[in-house]
């Protein structure tokens, strides 16, 4: 495994070391988005005996999981130790039955299988997007899902226009900093990692599937057709 995390973008050892309320926030965008979604989803195709988040930040649905299906193993993943101690510390002090480990896509080795890998507004920041998909895609057991969102070209238009105009969207309200954001999400904005049904096929050899398909899907803007929510079954 490598030392870094995500070298391509931004270090995230320094970022959660030095995190404000503002930037946990902001970097925990599963919190607001896809929670609630995942645990309606898992609830639909049957409780999970094991399930991992990968580059689950501040734990935010590895601990959901975990109260919503307390007989789970639940283990989340991030590539930044910080984030992963503290992460360890509220287990702690919750006396939660979750476990943390160190992970940086698109290495995932975990040495066991899941029946449910989960990873939310994360590829966006791995250049090898599709070793990414195929790393976690082999540690999801038979009869199993892996579980992720994804940016596509209509993504990266959008993150285009908001780095064009930066005034306009990423403003005092913008859950984004204005002065971080072309090298956070330089991957997006030079189009080196963007994924389409088609470029998952090819990658997994299944197609995936929208999860809305299976709940009903929320009436907000992080639901959009630029970042799909979608499930591979195994």
């Amino acid at each position: 495994m490598t030392d870094t995390t995500h070298a391509d973008t931004i270090d995230w050892h320094s970022f959660w070391t030095d995190a404000d309320e503002g930037d946990r926030a902001d970097a925990a965008p599963s919190a607001h988005h896809a929670t609630d979604a995942v645990v309606e989803f898992l609830a639909d195709r049957g409780a999970p005996d094991g399930f991992a988040d990968v580059g689950c930040g501040p734990g935010h649905v590895a601990f959901e999981v975990a109260e919503a299906f307390p007989e789970a193993d639940v283990v989340g993943y991030d590539a930044a130790e910080p984030v992963l101690a503290e992460n360890r510390e509220r287990a702690r002090d919750r006396d939660t039955d979750v476990d943390f480990g160190r992970t940086v896509l698109p290495e995932f080795d975990p040495d066991r299988q899941f029946d449910v890998i989960f990873s939310y507004f994360t590829l966006c920041y791995v250049r090898e997007v599709e070793d990414a998909l195929r790393a976690m895609y082999d540690a999801v057991a038979p009869g199993g899902y892996l579980v992720f969102n994804y940016q596509n070209r209509l993504a990266r238009a959008h993150w285009q226009r908001m780095a064009d105009d930066p005034d306009e969207f990423l403003g005092e309200d913008s859950q984004f900093d204005a002065d971080r954001f072309e090298e956070r999400f330089s991957l997006l904005l030079d189009g080196e990692n963007l994924l389409s049904y088609d470029r998952i096929h090819d990658a997994l050899g299944t197609w995936p599937q929208s999860v809305w398909s299976v709940i009903d899907k929320p009436d907000t803007r992080w639901a959009w057709r630029h970042h799909p929510l979608v499930y591979v079954p195994k």
